[in-house]
Parts: structure tokens; C-alpha cells; sequence
């Protein structure tokens, strides 16, 4: 089924519409376990439309998390704490962010530590490492010491978690069960577009901008351009830093292991080309086309509509 803007599918009983509320009943072994529900907010139009019509439906996730690289643009943090009004207004959890930090190399930021191992994000290496572990890690580590998860996984259950993947995205949404999370898609399920993300969001008067870092490598050239100065430098900052050589060694702080990946060479944060170049062609008016808008083929894991 395609969805135009003109057709918002109608949402059917399907995935978390089986129950309203949150944490809802599972069945193990006879016994009825409630197992909490916890929304994967990204600050983007997907996860946002989601939790809207979550609120319509009368769906209340027990925990809604937002996890913060330290690197995202200004107009998502204005969103974020925007957002996080509207749904306690509406009788929803507030949005509760969590950040990951190094305590062996003192990151704070993905920035900082882009900077320190003189690297890009790994999204221009082909790799998901950046989202992996600034984006899911965190929010992983703050469940672990949620009471109501830990009490969920005490008698066999699992926590549910919901991911704002729209139904063109269905590619991404193959995340195994594993023994602590079952993940669900309610974009999926209700067969909504981002179209229809977005006319649900405008419904509320909710201007959701793109969330992503400021410094992504999937961004595209008129969402660079569109970088206050302040933003560009820092960019480029970290592309000047950056160490050439294909071959890099990175460290796994959780465990203190060392391994060595091989990445590809780049030129910068567009891969083939680097930003400074763009800024520059731009400030000479030259043809922006030279720097072609370089289709990667693994999506950010950060994406959110």
C-alpha cells in the first residue's frame, strides 16, 4: 500500500494497539508478566508522529529516552524540549535524555572523540559504530537500571521497545528479540509513510526539523550549506584533523579490548569530497555540482525521518 499526503492509512489493531497502555500482559509459562514499553525517541518527524498518534490511541509508553550525541543541531534541541512539553501536557511521559561518556578517555561528545582518535564518524567509513554507541548504548545502559525493566526480566519477560521506522524503512526493521527487548514498529504496522509522519505532526502544529549531527556524513549539500558558520568550522575542524591513512586502530572502551578495522580512505565528511572544499567552491561561486551528493548505502543508524 502507498501512502500520499492526501491518505492517512486508518490505524488497525495491530502490534501496540493490542493493548492500551504501556507495559501490557506477556505470556510465560502460565504466568502474566507485565512488560514495560519503552519508545526510541530520535527527536525526528517519525518517532514524533509516532508517540502523537501513541497519545491518540491512548497508548502510554512507561519510558520515552532520547539520546544525545552532543553533536545535535541547534533547531533539534529547540524541538526536543518542545516536544517534551507537548506530551506532558497530553498526559505522557516526559522525554528523559541520556548520553554516553567515556571514563577511561574522558569523551563526552561524539565530537570529542572524533577529534581525539582523529576519525569521522564511522557512518563515511560504511560503518554504524557512531549509533551504535551513542545513540542505542546509552539508552541500553539507562534500562538496565530501570527498576520496572528490571523487575520485567526478573520473572522472564521482556521490555518492549517501539522504533519510529516508517513503512519504507522496513529494510532497517529486522532487529532480532533478543533476551531482554522485543521491538516493535508501529509506523510499520499502521502502513504510515514519512509524508504521513509529517501531516500528523503539522495536525499538532509540531515542526519537527531533521534530526541527525550537525557533522553527519549522510546529510546532503543544501543541509550542509544551510550550517550557521559556527557549525561549518567545526566541521571542517574535524575534517583538517582527521588522520588519512586507511588504516586506523580503534579502541573498544567498554571492555578495554583493542581492535583494528581497516577503513577505506577518505577525503572528508562527504567521503569523496570534503566540506571545507564545498564552503570554498561556494564562497568563489563555483559549481556546486562538482561535489555530487554521494549516495551511501548504509542509512545513519541516527535517522529518524
Amino acid at each position: 500500500m502507498t501512502t500520499t499526503r492526501d491518505a492517512i492509512p486508518a490505524v488497525g489493531s495491530v502490534g501496540l494497539l493490542d493493548s492500551v497502555g504501556g507495559a501490557k500482559p506477556c505470556l510465560s509459562e502460565a504466568k502474566e508478566i507485565f512488560c514495560p514499553l519503552v519508545v526510541a525517541y530520535g527527536g525526528g518527524v517519525n518517532s514524533t508522529a509516532m508517540l502523537i498518534q501513541m497519545q491518540r490511541e491512548g497508548i502510554k509508553p512507561d519510558l520515552i529516552l532520547f539520546a544525545d550525541t552532543g553533536g545535535e543541531r541547534p533547531e533539534t534541541y529547540e524541538s526536543v524540549m518542545a516536544f517534551d512539553v507537548w506530551l506532558q501536557t497530553h498526559g505522557m511521559p516526559g522525554i528523559i535524555t541520556v548520553k554516553h561518556s567515556s571514563r577511561k578517555w574522558g569523551d563526552k561528545t561524539l565530537e570529542e572523540e572524533c577529534l581525539r582518535t582523529k576519525s569521522l564518524p564511522s557512518i563515511a567509513y560504511g560503518y554504524k559504530k557512531c549509533s551504535l554507541k551513542w545513540k542505542k548504548a546509552p539508552q541500553d545502559k539507562y534500562v538496565n537500571n530501570w527498576q520496572p525493566a528490571k523487575d520485567c526480566w526478573k520473572v522472564g519477560g521482556k521490555v518492549r521497545k517501539a522504533i519510529g521506522y516508517d513503512i519504507s524503512e522496513e529494510r532497517r526493521a529486522g532487529i532480532p528479540d533478543d533476551d531482554k527487548y522485543t521491538y516493535e514498529y508501529p509506523l510499520i504496522d499502521w502502513m504510515w509513510s514519512r509524508w504521513a509522519c509529517e501531516d500528523v505532526c503539522k495536525e499538532e502544529g509540531i515542526i519537527v526539523p531533521k534530526s541527525s549531527c550537525f557533522f553527519c556524513p549522510s546529510m546532503k549539500k543544501k543541509e550542509i550549506m544551510g550550517l550557521p558558520d559556527e557549525l561549518r568550522k567545526r566541521a571542517v575542524a574535524m575534517e583538517d584533523n582527521m588522520d588519512m591513512t586507511p588504516r586506523q586502530i580503534i579502541v573498544d572502551e567498554e571492555n578495554g579490548q583493542v581492535s583494528v578495522a581497516k577503513y577505506p580512505s577518505v577525503m572528508g565528511l562527504g567521503r569523496a569530497w570534503a566540506w571545507r572544499d564545498l564552503y570554498k567552491q561556494d564562497k568563489a561561486q563555483g559549481k556546486l555540482c562538482l561535489f555530487p551528493d554521494e549516495r551511501i548505502e548504509q542509512d545513519c543508524g541516527c535517522y529518524d525521518g
